[in-house]
């Protein structure tokens, strides 16, 4: 191995700036931030620009839509983070807080059904920039998901969104047809004609909403939009299935505030190192639930943020 001159002090310095340290090297890698995974054309140019001049050419992009240029020296990092700034660009999303959000391109893809880029926007802007100095018992990771499909596995982040379209089903106006359009469609084998008449099984259904419309006799019109939140998601060594909170939000507020109730508990009632899916499985799903119906916590926000907790939390990285 090299002989290294940056020391284990300096490298923890820099870490919670957003570089970690290239394996056998006195180098580091610089993470970029992204708003989930958007960044504009001129930023691009300067990150390319900003990789020759500083590290050594390369980009690479890390599995939560954030960039990554690798091989900058400890001297140059504040030189890099001027160079990048001077396009509206940031490193970080490191440490026991919450993480940059994950979101899938609902906003402009077929399946879509919440304007997915203005959510995890307002989540990005509220919470990993509002929150930046809150820390937690570990990492936070978000996803936004804009359809049942699953594209961002929201399902295995420790907080994540699946939007939903609930069929408006009117069955006086169903037919009873012997090839009934809805029920072709329909990719969970939710809908089912029985006795000449439509069927839709709420158990199997996901609310994809790919019936919605499709019905020759106008049946299904229309849907109720909404927002599914899961809780307790994680993968890596250890991989959890979130669970879903049983209340189908309407409306983005409610979103957002339900993230900030799971934020407030994990930090008040999670044990430092532990991951939000092991504060749940250690005080039940159920009492978890039961804070985020209702809004008591918020009676002990502030409380809560200035407590001296966490003041090392388990993420390294």
């Amino acid at each position: 191995m090299a002989d290294l001159k940056v020391t284990p002090e300096q490298e923890k310095e820099v870490k919670p700036l957003g570089f970690l340290r290239n394996r056998g090297t006195d180098n580091f890698s610089a993470r970029i931030i992204t708003v989930n995974g958007k960044i504009l054309s001129n930023q691009q140019r300067c990150i390319a620009d900003a990789a020759d001049k500083f590290g050594n050419g390369n980009v690479l992009f890390t599995t939560r839509l954030t960039i990554e240029v690798p091989g900058i020296l400890y001297d140059k990092i504040q030189e890099f983070r001027d160079y990048i700034a001077e396009e509206g660009l940031e490193t970080g999303g490191t440490g026991s807080k919450v993480r940059p959000v994950v979101s899938c391109k609902a906003t402009t893809c077929q399946y879509g059904l919440i304007d997915a880029y203005d959510l995890s926007e307002s989540i990005h802007k509220k919470f990993y920039n509002g929150y930046r100095k809150v820390k937690l018992p570990h990492k936070f990771k978000i996803a936004v998901g804009g359809c049942p499909n699953n594209c961002v596995k929201p399902n295995l982040n420790d907080l994540g969104i699946v939007g939903q379209l609930k069929p408006g089903y009117d069955e006086e106006l169903c037919n009873g047809c012997k090839k009934c359009s809805v029920e072709n469609i329909c990719p969970m084998n939710a809908a089912q004609v029985i006795n000449g008449v439509l069927k839709i099984d709420e158990e199997k259904c996901n609310n994809c909403g790919r019936c919605v419309g499709k019905c020759h006799f106008d049946a299904i019109e229309g849907g109720q939009q909404g927002y599914k939140i899961y809780i307790g998601g994680m993968w890596g060594k250890h991989i959890n299935h979130g669970k879903p909170i049983s209340k189908i939000l309407k409306i983005k507020e409610d979103v957002l505030n339900t993230i900030e109730k799971v934020i407030l508990v994990y930090r008040e009632q999670g044990e430092t190192g532990e991951r939000l899916s092991q504060t749940i499985e250690r005080i039940g799903f159920e009492n978890i639930e039961s804070q985020l119906l209702s809004d008591e916590i918020f009676d002990r926000k502030e409380d809560i943020l200035n407590a001296q907790l966490h003041l090392v939390g388990g993420a390294t990285c």
